[in-house]
């Protein structure tokens, strides 16, 4: 009697519900982790980008010429590179303020035919551990530009970190209770098998079969089943993320972040089906030896 036809454990029902229940547990996984990933990249984007920054808007000028509006940008500048601890301070050109705005208010809004007044916008480096007086540089921007506005990147970038750490430690946790989730389907499914298979596995002890032998069938089943799960939740993972990164090249990557994984992110991705399957075969394993044990 080979070890493959000793138990007819394909014809279980568990057997054509486990791998699709296995499927969506590595899907739903693996799309919450590149959630994560995603989040995390762009949040240390986002620090490497803004720590240190300042952006000051100078209004557009009222009387439709951009000569005074030059003016008050370059006194700008020059207020900004005598103050201490400001490393850079330049001036972003109209063209490029234009191929900003196009993707939001396209082309023709921001035209010269049209005339729609954009204000200038000065982006500032400084050093991010120097005590930069804020309230102090806003009021000589006030009195050197009235109108002047400057934006404080902190304020923004701490409550967005703020808010990315708490939506990772809410993925995170959908991820223990999917690994839960999976671990009590495992047992229930191997619990029901072995109430179908007990006469069989009676048989099997009166023949002289000892309960290393049936439970190495019933977690060698449980591996089939599980790779066979995870790889179709691998593909549909894989499916959906190139459909959703198609839909954000589409729309454009002005208003949707990149959808790109790279080689380490995708090494922590495919770390998910391996845990799902050696947690759904030590799991069958430790069900079925702990149910025999009771039973003889």
């Amino acid at each position: 009697m080979s070890k493959a036809t000793s138990l007819p454990l394909n014809q279980d029902a568990s057997s054509r519900f486990l791998p699709w229940f296995i499927a969506f547990m590595v899907w739903l996984a693996m799309a919450v982790l590149a959630a994560v990933l995603l989040l995390s990249s762009y949040s240390d984007q986002w620090r490497r980008d803004h720590t240190g920054t300042l952006t000051i808007q100078i209004p557009a000028a009222t009387d439709g010429t951009n000569f005074k509006n030059e003016l008050q940008v370059n006194s700008v500048l020059k207020l900004l590179k005598d103050t201490p601890g400001i490393t850079s301070a330049n001036a972003i050109s109209m063209k490029r303020l234009s191929e900003i705005l196009a993707p939001w208010l396209g082309p023709d809004m921001v035209s010269e035919a049209l005339s729609l007044p954009i204000p200038r916008l000065i982006e500032v480096k400084f050093i991010p551990n120097t005590n930069l007086d804020i309230v102090a540089l806003r009021e000589k921007l006030n009195q050197e530009v009235a109108g002047a506005f400057l934006d404080d990147h902190r304020l923004w970038l701490e409550k967005l970190i703020t808010l990315v750490n708490a939506i990772e430690t809410v993925a995170l946790s959908i991820l223990i209770l999917i690994l839960v989730a999976a671990t009590t389907t495992v047992i229930f499914a191997t619990r029901t098998s072995l109430v179908i298979h007990q006469d069989l596995i009676e048989l099997l002890n009166i023949m002289g079969a000892d309960d290393k032998y049936v439970a190495i069938q019933f977690y060698r089943h449980a591996m089939y089943l599980s790779l066979k799960g995870s790889f179709a939740g691998v593909i549909f993972v894989i499916a959906t993320l190139c459909t959703l990164e198609s839909i954000g090249s589409d729309i454009g990557m002005v208003i949707l972040p990149q959808l790109t994984l790279n080689f380490w992110q995708w090494s922590c991705m495919l770390f998910v089906p391996l845990a799902i399957v050696a947690v759904t075969v030590l799991t069958a394993r430790i069900t079925v030896l702990r149910v025999l044990g009771r039973l003889t």
